[in-house]
């Protein structure tokens, strides 16, 4: 079933992907062939963030074509599959942000980025700004609710 808003989702599909926190991404390589991978995203209503290296096969794939897909299933009659466009966010305020996001969200959805990235002017410190063109949440056996923004 559609939905109009992302209001009538929000709260189910926060629930859903910050108990799971990792999820599968596909993105296609340079010859369209898919490639998946696990990863950490956090959201901020229907935005999603990524802490990740920006100097990578995935960076290569994300400058081939930039449309990617999530796949969150912790529990099999109830997973989360999030199609987005995903692009680079360069800006020290972005950066900032999501390296506090990840700093000040609980766990297991927040972490500590130090570890990995060393600090926010890291050069292979980068920031995956995600775009939903199209959020499923599956409700296995009642009907999935589906949301889509007017400019998907």
């Amino acid at each position: 079933m559609k939905v109009a808003s992302f209001a009538e989702i929000e709260a189910p599909f926060l629930e859903r992907v910050h108990i799971m926190v990792w999820c599968s991404m596909a993105t296609l390589d340079t010859r369209n062939r898919p490639r998946s991978r696990i990863l950490h995203p956090i959201w901020e209503d229907s935005l999603g963030w990524i802490a990740t290296r920006r100097h990578s096969l995935k960076a290569r794939h994300l400058a081939h074509s930039p449309y990617v897909s999530l796949a969150y299933i912790a529990d099999i009659a109830k997973p989360v599959y999030v199609d987005c466009y995903a692009e680079w966010d360069e800006s020290p305020d972005a950066k900032q942000h999501v390296w506090d996001l990840f700093l000040h969200a609980p766990p297991p959805l927040g972490y500590d980025p130090a570890p990995i990235f060393k600090s926010v002017d890291h050069p292979d410190y980068g920031v995956l700004k995600l775009r939903p063109w199209r959020i499923e949440l599956y409700n296995f056996p009642q009907e999935n609710l589906i949301w889509q923004p007017v400019e998907a």
